[in-house]
């Protein structure tokens, strides 16, 4: 049947395929192929200001805003979306080469079951902008805490509240941060809110990378009613794959398990069988593609060929980093040695105060829905925070009304 590829969370960047050890801005990544944004000549895609840009360059605001959110995924516009509806002065830093963008559907989404990835997007910042939200095309190549001196901007200006005229706290305990992009633009914010996303992981098979988004699918929830009753291969990648082999079973009756040298005790395979799930333990030797340009199947090590029209496969899912070293948020691995993510606690809360984290980045499973939920929950708690650092600082802010040598004013009678 013809399958449309759909979509799991937007907040990471995936456009083009590269090899990970060669350019992942983490050592600590093993091999594998790592898909991230980028067009095949290494560059940004597409370029910031073209006539094929998504995202457009809004003018940056002069001085302090409340909050800088780096990324512009669904977690990110989210948050930018309920901090600008709460009359903060915000701006989204937005690579505009999402995750998602190899698929051609978002699922799952109540409401919005089956919209383009991009469209959903290109809403999303219509309507952080229709609130006075900003939203830039850019690359983040620092981000880090600054001295506050009192509330003065980057450029030296009163840091007042861009586009509402509100002050903002001036209180040296109040955190302040600046943001560097790679085309020398600067900000300084008084928060920020990370979602960058991560990076998938492909294990380093033959064939298989150029297939992502595709014929090699990863979440049975956002690609699975797309690929029912196909012949579907499983190729493990470790413990986590036995979980997901039994999630592609639901879907259809002809599933075949590719062990790939990973362990596969006698009680699952037991398991498997009752399935009519079919274990080859023949190591997998390259992916074969189909005169059509799809997948034709899986050639083994022994020259056997087990033909296949989709492969699921558990990517191992990185939070991405890069520009973001100088914050020192900690990290945690993501459990069954399926990667890493930024340490987060309720409402993206982390351990360096003024510093938030939603979507993929913190949690790796969470497809378009809960990550734009979590980007929401964020926002709004940013915005507290924010509420309760300008009460503390009008509380200790000298007054006009009594400063020395003035009368304060009355109180009208009522």
């Amino acid at each position: 049947m013809p399958r449309t590829p759909s979509a799991h969370g937007t907040d990471s960047h995936a456009a083009a395929v590269h090899t990970t050890t060669s350019d992942h801005p983490d050592a600590s990544v093993p091999g594998g192929i790592s898909v991230h944004p980028g067009n095949p000549d290494g560059t940004t895609a597409p370029p910031a200001g073209s006539a094929t840009d998504p995202v457009g360059n809004d003018t940056l605001p002069h001085g302090t805003v409340d909050a800088v959110v780096i990324g512009g995924g669904a977690a990110g516009l989210n948050g930018a979306l309920m901090l600008a509806r709460s009359r903060r002065s915000v701006v989204v830093v937005d690579g505009g080469a999402p995750r998602n963008a190899p698929a051609d559907s978002v699922h799952g989404l109540l409401g919005l079951d089956g919209v383009p990835p991009a469209e959903l997007l290109a809403r999303g910042r219509d309507e952080v902008r229709r609130y006075g939200g900003l939203v830039v095309h850019g690359q983040v190549v620092s981000a880090e805490p600054a001295p506050r001196t009192g509330a003065v901007g980057a450029d030296g200006t009163a840091a007042t509240r861009a586009g509402a005229g509100h002050e903002p706290a001036d209180r040296a305990d109040d955190p302040l941060f600046t943001v560097a992009l790679a085309d020398g633009r600067t900000l300084t914010a008084r928060r920020l809110l990370v979602a960058t996303g991560l990076r998938d992981v492909l294990p380093d098979v033959p064939g298989l990378a150029e297939h992502w988004g595709h014929g090699v699918v990863h979440c049975p929830y956002c690609h699975g009613w797309e690929v029912r009753d196909e012949p579907i291969g499983v190729l493990a990648t470790g413990p986590a794959s036995v979980h997901h082999a039994l999630l592609f079973r639901q879907l259809t009756d002809d599933l075949v398990y590719f062990t790939r040298g990973t362990v596969l005790d006698d009680n699952t395979r037991a398991k498997f069988a009752a399935r009519g799930v079919r274990v080859v333990d023949a190591p997998v030797e390259e992916v074969v593609r189909a005169d059509g340009g799809g997948i034709a199947g899986v050639r083994l090590a022994d020259g056997q060929f087990v033909a296949r029209s989709v492969l699921a496969v558990a990517t191992t899912l990185w939070a991405r980093t890069e520009g973001l070293d100088g914050l020192g948020l900690p990290m945690e691995d993501v459990p069954g040695g399926m990667g890493r993510r930024f340490a987060a606690a309720a409402a993206g809360v982390t351990e360096v105060p003024g510093v938030w984290v939603a979507g993929n980045a913190t949690d790796v499973t969470a497809q378009v829905g809960a990550s734009a939920a979590a980007g929401a929950l964020a926002g709004a708690h940013i915005n507290a925070a924010l509420a309760t650092a300008d009460t503390d600082a009008a509380l200790t802010a000298p007054s006009a009304a009594t400063a020395p040598g003035t009368t304060p004013a009355p109180v009208p009678a009522i």
